[in-house]
């Protein structure tokens, strides 16, 4: 595991307990896939990582080379080609006291590099396919609105998505189905939704979720194939009459759902999404940064 510079044996990782992931959870993250000897949209997924940490005003940040040279160290240094997920995280970094002021912050960003052999896998750890159909249900947690705080920010700060999937586990569906404060759908506790109504696909806007890179590469595919796509709000009665539904994340690629909040889809596994699965692991192969 790559922590701050060094690569250390799993069971000796650590950071501080001033660290401002462990005080507030003050930390950015991204989720990566190694395919076949690259890591797919690498580029995106640093963009993003850096973005985040510019709105969130991070000092001393490290080279976009930097963060990527991390990656390829931790990945040689454990002999990873194939099969892995990377949990990326930059940390605001130690603090000289404990406190929420960035101000005690004075020793720049941890940078931490952790990856696993881990196949396509849910929010709890299952594997998943794309022929075994999930369960969703409804929470009553409300997915964070801009006004309060932005999806787009891809922090750490994950309480709003795990107390959904505390509903969740408690009526033991595989994920939660989160609205808006409008009552419109945003995405689930772990991963963007999509749904297909009479051949076109549809996806909650970008509004109150954070647009995920699987998310867009979806949609480009979509495009590339000929199928229609709609972005807009999406109503829970739309939901309950679609043909489909599946989720995107780069922990799962394409999922698809069979069931919500006790309504069946009317094809567990159709054939819109994988026509658009067998389109995206395609890009795995094509679009990945070689380990080097």
């Amino acid at each position: 595991v790559y922590v701050n510079g060094n690569l250390v044996p799993r069971e000796e990782a650590k950071i501080s307990v001033f660290d401002s992931a462990v005080q507030g959870g003050d930390a950015v993250w991204e989720g990566l896939r190694v395919y076949d000897g690259s890591v797919f949209a690498l580029e995106e997924h640093v963009d993003r990582l850096l973005d985040s940490a510019k709105v969130l005003m991070f000092d001393e940040v490290p080279s976009r080379e930097e963060v990527k040279d991390a990656v390829f160290a931790t990945l040689k240094a454990n002999g990873m080609r194939d099969g892995v997920h990377i949990r990326l995280t930059l940390t605001r970094g130690e603090k000289v006291t404990s406190g929420m002021s960035p101000s005690n912050n004075q020793s720049g960003p941890c940078l931490i590099v952790l990856a696993e052999w881990k196949g396509l896998t849910d929010s709890s750890g299952k594997v998943v396919g794309s022929t075994t159909p999930q369960t969703l249900i409804t929470s009553a947690i409300r997915r964070n609105t801009p006004a309060c705080l932005d999806s787009k920010i891809h922090h750490c700060n994950l309480l709003n998505n795990i107390l959904a999937k505390v509903q969740a586990n408690l009526a033991r569906a595989d994920d939660a189905l989160m609205l808006d404060m409008h009552g419109f759908v945003s995405e689930t506790n772990a991963t963007n939704f999509f749904i297909v109504r009479k051949g076109v696909l549809i996806t909650p806007t970008g509004d109150s979720c954070l647009p995920g890179i699987t998310r867009g590469i979806v949609l480009e595919v979509a495009e590339e194939l000929g199928i229609p796509v709609q972005e807009r709000n999406v109503s829970l009665a739309e939901v309950y009459s679609a043909c489909e539904a599946f989720t995107t994340g780069t922990m799962g690629a394409l999922v698809p759902v069979g069931t919500i909040d006790g309504r069946a889809m009317v094809w567990g596994v159709g054939p819109v999404m994988q026509r658009l699965q067998d389109g995206y692991l395609a890009r795995t192969r094509s679009r990945g940064v070689p380990i080097h």
